[in-house]
């Protein structure tokens, strides 16, 4: 039986790459994907980009709110070029293969900063929470020594429980088949393809899901528990109005991101279906991070004016 079993283990061929089934088979569905996710790239890319520059070059802007904001459009641009590149040359070269190196890195990066971001969004929302519950002491308390420690703890973190959660994950045999449904290497899609049992890991994944995204999740509920009690006691319109409105843009990004990222890691697997897993995963890896800058700057009246006094001095600029 021992063998038999070495036999066995000999004979198996290891996975060297992995083999996307993507978004579509259909070549004109390809192209038309192709343009809207190219599309949708450079506006990611270039709406956060203008966020960040605008946010530096306007000293009004330097505040710790404008702070997390800078560090979410960087690390949406991050984000978003950990798979959508990897899309576009399979989408355009029909070639729909990844080494195991490649999806190694991508599976890392693409859940390090899908989990950055969690924890940045549940930073943004205490920061709401002091800036309307404690305006008093808002300065003192988020000064710039803990803003940057904040900042860098969201980074820390999720680094750290990517890289364990990959460990386990690509310590698991890879034996065949290769091939991928999805359209990038992410953690549960991987799983799959593992010719042992995965529970182990898997249980691992949900502890760190709950640690690294309801864990935030939860706390951004309190947190605006304790804001909305505050502005129901504001008895001036105007000024309940301008709570609102700070905390709209956040609430918006909030509710798309962590609705589809907790519907994706925090469901049982047998309810899991690859197609809508895919149409899931496109919401918080793409549309998302290009959503941001929009929201961002359309519903926040600061943004608003900052950007029309750059374009102003532009267009003065080139006048000259």
């Amino acid at each position: 039986m021992k063998d038999a079993l070495k036999m066995e283990q000999k004979n198996q061929s290891f996975v060297t790459e992995f083999v996307f089934i993507g978004l579509s088979s259909e070549p004109t569905v390809q192209t038309s994907l192709f343009v809207v996710f190219l599309v949708f790239y450079l506006l990611t890319i270039v709406g956060n980009i203008i966020i960040i520059t605008v946010i530096r070059a306007d000293p009004q802007l330097h505040t710790p709110m404008y702070f997390f904001l800078s560090n979410l459009s960087f690390l949406d641009i991050c984000y978003i070029s950990t798979n959508v590149p990897q899309l576009l040359v399979n989408l355009s070269t029909r070639s729909r293969t990844i080494s195991f190196p490649g999806c190694a890195a991508q599976m890392y990066f693409s859940l390090a900063f899908g989990m950055t971001e969690c924890v940045l969004l549940c930073v943004m929302a205490y920061d709401r929470y002091v800036a309307i519950c404690h305006p008093l002491h808002y300065a003192v308390i988020m000064n710039r020594k803990l803003c940057a420690q904040m900042a860098a703890a969201s980074w820390i973190c999720s680094l750290l429980s990517s890289m364990a959660i990959n460990i386990l994950t690509l310590r698991l045999p890879f034996c065949g088949p290769n091939t991928l449904n999805h359209y990038f290497c992410e953690v549960p899609a991987v799983l799959t393809l593992a010719c042992t049992d995965t529970s182990l890991t898997e249980m691992v994944v949900f502890i760190f899901s709950i640690l690294i995204v309801f864990l935030p999740f939860l706390l951004i509920v309190i947190s605006y528990g304790h804001i909305l009690s505050a502005i129901v006691r504001i008895q001036y319109a105007r000024g309940r109005a301008k709570a609102f409105s700070t905390c709209g843009s956040h609430l918006t990004v909030v509710a798309i991101f962590y609705g589809t990222a907790i519907f994706m890691y925090m469901r049982p697997e047998s309810k899991s279906s690859r197609g809508m897993d895919k149409i899931i995963a496109v919401f918080y890896t793409i549309i998302t991070p290009m959503l941001n800058p929009l929201i961002y700057s359309l519903r926040n009246k600061e943004m608003k004016g900052a950007l029309k006094i750059a374009v102003g001095r532009r267009r003065l600029s080139e006048g000259m």
